[in-house]
């Protein structure tokens, strides 16, 4: 077989590092940090949601979100977004990644601020409406995934893609940060604005009733920075290789990318021989694709798939573990809204120290070392630090061990994102063919979103305590949060063995490692 790649995009692969690569990576991220505040900011009001709207005068505690509409609504999103992964994933092979890159973003807007509008006469009706457009939302941001991935890989030169496209999914830290920030000053105000005396003191009164804002607005700010990157995104132009390998259109491919990488490109004589042998079109179902793609996808859906399902049950218990180290103070010896701020401020304590860092050395380091090494080392690394904290957990819960037990916990998430939360999402933008590339990401997405839900609806009910009377009301006793963080470490060491299935693109070009260009001598 001898490789014949394409001018045009041979001028992509081998292209220095120019403006146009920074503008598609803020376009691309904008998108990221909107799906991150939006996936993740509801964690910080749900406590907030429980003493609004299930307010019993009687109890010694304050309202919780009964379990069923707890996990509703920290799980209904991810419902939305496995879904809309699988389709807006098919879609951007059908119709070309930019046509439904505007669509995914339109529906993130309209959702954002629909879901702080949920309105209804009841707690059962704020709810079901919030649910509702929380899954519309979660719709959107799931055809974020693959058409992003997708197009940083397709715009990239092959030197710097892993950065490029790791620099996109950094974003996400950057808008857990953002969800933090943005709850730390509008808790702040309207607590200065409205204050309120602990629940212990007067329980009527623990929660004032302009708190109800304070969620609303919360959840709708993730409106704004969608809103901002809408016209740059219709602005940019398709990528050369849909338009070259999936539309079979060289001419406009050459002609789109003459005018980004501002050079004159030539149109090739037997361009359309390469794009048009049948030999290569192949397709998702057929034996071919088996025989060439097969194990690689799957070693990315297993190996994103177990590690969402740690990466997504730790995010939700962090609650729990900040009310075990004392960061977080019991609720009854706090006001509704100053309980906004205290999970805010230890969430943002988090996410500042070791999960943005995270992101960042996966970007620094990804084209030096290679995304194999990165994910089998986060992997590792992360079943180590699970273990430390889980078998001796009873230890690191005393108040003289709890800023070691922050480091611990801090450390897991570091080696998440300096790890395989980056590059299961890296990987499969790179390894499949153009015509299946979003698809495939699509997929592979999508099987992550599944781990996420079984993290997000199973350890809400597993890290319960064993002892029935510690356990959040409504809830059954569970294994206990020292089991659940067990269960997340051999979770996490099953991901280091599946990583082996999982090529390593470093420094190849995306036709040379999807065998596209491939025809016979």
């Amino acid at each position: 077989m001898a490789e014949q790649q394409l001018g045009v995009l041979k001028a992509l692969d081998v292209a220095k590092t120019q403006l146009y690569h920074f503008t598609a990576i803020v376009i691309a991220g904008m998108g990221f940090f909107t799906d991150a505040y939006d996936l993740f900011c509801v964690s910080l009001v749900t406590k907030l949601l429980g003493r609004l709207y299930y307010f019993n005068p009687l109890s010694e505690k304050p309202g919780t979100l009964p379990p069923h509409v707890a996990a509703a609504v920290n799980g209904v999103a991810l419902c939305g977004t496995l879904a809309g992964q699988l389709f807006f994933g098919w879609l951007g092979d059908k119709l070309g990644r930019k046509k439904v890159y505007g669509i995914t973003l339109i529906m993130m807007i309209v959702c954002s601020v629909a879901s702080g509008l949920s309105l209804g006469s009841s707690a059962k009706g704020v709810m079901t409406t919030l649910c509702f457009f929380r899954f519309w939302l979660g719709f959107g941001i799931g055809g974020d995934y693959p058409l992003s991935a997708t197009i940083m890989s397709e715009y990239a030169n092959k030197k710097t893609r892993g950065a490029f496209i790791a620099a996109v999914f950094a974003m996400q830290g950057v808008g857990i940060l953002a969800g933090g920030f943005v709850a730390l000053a509008v808790s702040t105000i309207f607590d200065n604005k409205f204050p309120a005396p602990t629940y212990a003191v007067n329980r009527a009164l623990s929660t004032p009733p302009q708190a109800d804002y304070i969620w609303r607005i919360i959840v709708m700010f993730g409106a704004l920075p969608a809103a901002l990157t809408y016209y740059w995104r219709m602005k940019m132009p398709e990528t050369a290789r849909y338009t070259a390998l999936v539309a079979k259109n060289i001419k406009q491919a050459t002609e789109d990318m003459s005018k980004v990488l501002q050079v004159d490109l030539e149109m090739e004589e037997r361009a359309e021989e390469v794009v048009k042998d049948p030999r290569l079109n192949y397709g998702l179902f057929s034996k071919e694709f088996a025989r060439r793609h097969g194990l690689p996808l799957l070693g990315c859906t297993s190996t994103w798939f177990l590690l969402d399902i740690a990466f997504y049950s730790q995010n939700l218990f962090q609650k729990d573990i900040f009310s075990a180290i004392g960061w977080i103070p019991k609720a009854a010896t706090m006001n509704g809204i100053h309980e906004v701020f205290m999970i805010a401020r230890a969430q943002t304590l988090i996410a500042l120290c070791s999960t943005v860092p995270g992101y960042w050395f996966t970007v620094a380091f990804i084209d030096i070392i290679g995304r194999f090494a990165i994910q089998l080392m986060g992997f590792f690394m992360m079943t180590v630090f699970m273990f430390a904290i889980a078998f001796p957990y009873n230890h690191w819960i005393k108040p003289d061990n709890r800023i070691g037990f922050v480091i611990m916990y801090s450390l897991t998430f570091f080696f998440a994102n300096f790890g395989p939360n980056a590059t299961t999402f890296i990987v499969p933008a790179e390894i499949f063919p153009a015509r299946l590339r979003s698809t495939c990401h699509g997929i592979s997405a999508a099987t992550g979103k599944a781990g996420a839900i079984v993290g997000a609806f199973g350890f809400l009910y597993a890290a319960q305590s064993q002892d029935p009377k510690k356990t959040d009301a409504g809830y059954p006793p569970g294994i206990g949060v020292k089991n659940s963080l067990i269960m997340l470490g051999v979770i996490n060491f099953v991901g280091m063995l599946f990583t082996f299935l999982v090529p390593e693109p470093k420094g190849k070009s995306l036709e040379e490692l999807s065998g596209e260009t491939e025809v016979e001598k």
